[in-house]
């Protein structure tokens, strides 16, 4: 059976100005949005001035990606990869933003945790993680530092 992921859900502009905001630890940061749908906060991440990677299992969601990233003009500085997000190392990455779903979460933070280094910063938009305390809130979306919880 051929599996597109979770269902897409459209994350508001304002949402997303936020969560780059957020998320922004500086420029020259690599950031990886798990499950990225459409490309938006991929392409928002890297026109702020980070290295930016999606990882999407939908292929049309994935094709829909890259003609945004193309058009936006930021090719070389935004990449939405076609692979689930399971398989990926996130070791390299220092910023990392989802808009997950409630029951992915608890495995997530398991990854995460294993995975980033002390510095990573993670955005979430409306789901939490239930282990970790958040560092800031705006609205739905939380904002957790690993340094901060070791």
């Amino acid at each position: 059976m051929l599996s597109f992921g979770a269902v897409f859900a459209r994350t508001n502009p304002e949402t997303i100005t936020t969560m780059v905001q957020l998320a922004n630890n500086g420029s020259g940061k690599k950031a990886v949005d798990v499950g990225s749908g459409d490309g938006r906060l991929v392409i928002a991440m890297a026109k702020a001035g980070m290295e930016s990677h999606g990882y999407e299992i939908n292929p049309f969601l994935v094709a829909h990606s890259r003609f945004n990233i193309k058009k936006a003009g930021v090719q070389g500085k935004a990449f939405v990869h076609w692979k689930n997000f399971w398989n990926v190392n996130f070791s390299e990455f220092d910023v990392v933003t989802v808009y997950g779903i409630s029951y992915i979460m608890k495995k997530l933070e398991v990854k995460l945790k294993k995975e980033l280094k002390p510095s990573a910063r993670i955005v979430s938009n409306y789901f939490i993680f239930s282990d970790w305390q958040y560092s800031q809130k705006k609205g739905t979306i939380y904002v957790y530092n690993l340094k901060a919880m070791s």
